[in-house]
Parts: structure tokens; C-alpha cells; sequence
């Protein structure tokens, strides 16, 4: 993993954190998604918001209305949760997103902690 990489997502992972010492836990998770765009932008990092995800099955593109929460500085997938447990499921998603989209690394966040970094989970995938 490049050394920018990990720079990147630990700014990013700062703005989360910032958002949710802000507001706390317990809100939608579109709260929380706008949020952490606007934190982003007052930081000077660039990012696509509800960014469309294309899905294509044997050359037949399928419009099913996907969108990734965050792609930050093209390389980085956010997918933004506000639930109690993060379950495999979510893990599966967010993975399943970075495959579709050719993305390298993600972040899985779930705002609804007590304390942000127990709800962070960092995913890497091979996408040469």
C-alpha cells in the first residue's frame, strides 16, 4: 500500500472522527454521509458524493440506481453506516462497491459508536 494511501485515509478518518465528536452517535445515516462531505471539503480534500456505481452482467449494463457514499481523491471508497453492529454484510457491500468500481482501498465507518475508531474497518482489494 503507497505511503500517500495511508496519509489519506488517515485525514479521512480524521474528518469522521471530527464529524462524530461533533453530533455524537444516533443519527440517519444521510446525516452523517453530508457531514462528512462538508468536513472533507472544509479540509481541502476532494471527493465525489453519491458517486453513480455502474453494474454491468454479460455486457448488459443494469440500471439499478447504485451509488457509493464517497470516492475521495478517486482512490478511496467511503461507505458510511449508522447501525448498531456492523454485520458481514456491510463488509461484503462496501467490497463488492470497490470490485465494481476498480477501487484499491475503502473505508467501512459506522457513526452509531460511542467512540468513532471501534467503528472503522479498513478493506484493501487487489483490483490489477
Amino acid at each position: 500500500m503507497h505511503k500517500d494511501n495511508n496519509v489519506l485515509t488517515g485525514k479521512i478518518i480524521g474528518a469522521g472522527i471530527e464529524v462524530h465528536r461533533s453530533l455524537g452517535p444516533g443519527l440517519l445515516e444521510s446525516a452523517y454521509q453530508r457531514c462528512l462531505a462538508r468536513e472533507l471539503e472544509i479540509q481541502g480534500i476532494t471527493y465525489k458524493y453519491e458517486w453513480p456505481l455502474p453494474l454491468e452482467y454479460k455486457g448488459v449494463r443494469i440500471a439499478g440506481g447504485y451509488r457509493m457514499d464517497l470516492l475521495v481523491e478517486g482512490r478511496v471508497m467511503v461507505e458510511v453506516k449508522a447501525v448498531s453492529v456492523l454485520a458481514p454484510i456491510h463488509d461484503a457491500q462496501l467490497l463488492t462497491y470497490m470490485r465494481l468500481r476498480r477501487v484499491g482501498l475503502g473505508l467501512l465507518m459506522n457513526f452509531n459508536e460511542v467512540v468513532l475508531k471501534d467503528g472503522i474497518r479498513r478493506k484493501i482489494l487487489d483490483v490489477d
